[in-house]
């Protein structure tokens, strides 16, 4: 695949899994007021951002950009290692959960996030990356290729 497809598919890929977690986890936050969403857009911890008061849009767009690059990354290596369609799945499904993993404890570097011992902000944190790694994968399994017609038309 070359790179301005991965580029391209990528992007698309990060941005609609991307928007499904934050839509996902800002649903949870409304209905359970456990703030996972809050916790997904924190930058409290980031040198020179936690300086500024970022809206909600901004944060988002933040949240988007490294889904995107996560995406584009994962789906570079995926081609480059010729990683088949199932394992590329399975691969994108781990790595997100371990991101989640990876990230969650953050939670601790902030007053406006779930306690790190908040076991229900766990479950919901993780099903929500687990969605996100599911909807990710299924998308870079694709890896933007049309969807063939059975009705030709010359």
């Amino acid at each position: 695949m070359e790179l301005k497809r991965i580029l391209l598919w990528g992007s698309w890929a990060g941005v609609v899994s991307g928007s499904l977690l934050g839509l996902l986890l800002k649903l949870v936050e409304h209905y359970s007021h456990i703030r996972v969403y809050t916790l997904l857009l924190n930058v409290d911890y980031i040198p020179l951002l936690n300086q500024f008061f970022l809206p909600e849009l901004i944060e988002f767009s933040l949240h988007l950009l490294v889904s995107v690059g996560l995406s584009i990354i994962l789906l570079y290596i995926l081609e480059k290692k010729e990683v088949g369609k199932l394992e590329g799945f399975q691969v994108v499904f781990v790595v997100s959960l371990l991101i989640g993993l990876l990230l969650y404890p953050t939670t601790s570097l902030s007053s406006r996030t779930p306690a790190l011992t908040d076991g229900l902000a766990w479950i919901y944190w993780l099903l929500g990356h687990g969605l996100y790694g599911g909807v990710l994968g299924l998308m870079l399994r694709r890896r933007g290729q049309e969807k063939k017609s059975i009705i030709r038309v010359e």
